[in-house]
């Protein structure tokens, strides 16, 4: 049998104007450059908030494909319990530029906010990327 050692590293990823990410335009700002190592690839990040919004870290949890990616509640939390956060926000690309949300991204959303409830983690938004919009569930009442 082979046994894992969970680690957190933190890597500074520079400074937000914003103290807290409770606007999906502040998500945008501060996933500047997280998507420009693999521009043509779907990617899904989770970001760790403390109990004031606060972000204390971001982590690409699945880098799929040009048309999708697998995501499963595990894959989201295992991040965001070890950092000690007590809520977290999704953000992913659409590397075709339009942030609309497929059926998929629909399902795997509620799916998350599920699992988040259980968990007594609050999913604050779920912001899917373009290249000059973006689409956030929270504010389409979808969260």
């Amino acid at each position: 049998m082979i046994i894992y050692e969970t680690s957190t590293e933190y890597k500074k990823v520079g400074k937000i104007t914003h103290k807290t990410l409770d606007e999906p335009e502040a998500v945008q700002a501060y996933m500047v450059g997280a998507f420009d190592e693999h521009p043509m690839q779907e990617q899904v990040w989770v970001i760790m908030l403390n109990r004031k919004n606060f972000p204390i870290g971001r982590q690409m949890v699945t880098l799929g494909t040009n048309v999708g990616c697998l995501l499963n509640p595990s894959s989201v939390f295992r991040p965001v319990i070890v950092s000690g956060a007590t809520a977290c926000i999704l953000c992913h690309n659409h590397p075709s530029g339009d942030p609309s949300p497929s059926s998929a991204d629909m399902q795997v959303t509620k799916k998350i906010a599920k699992a988040g409830k259980t968990l007594d983690i609050a999913v604050h938004d779920h912001v899917i990327i373009g290249h000059e919009s973006f689409y956030s569930f929270n504010d389409k009442g979808l969260l």
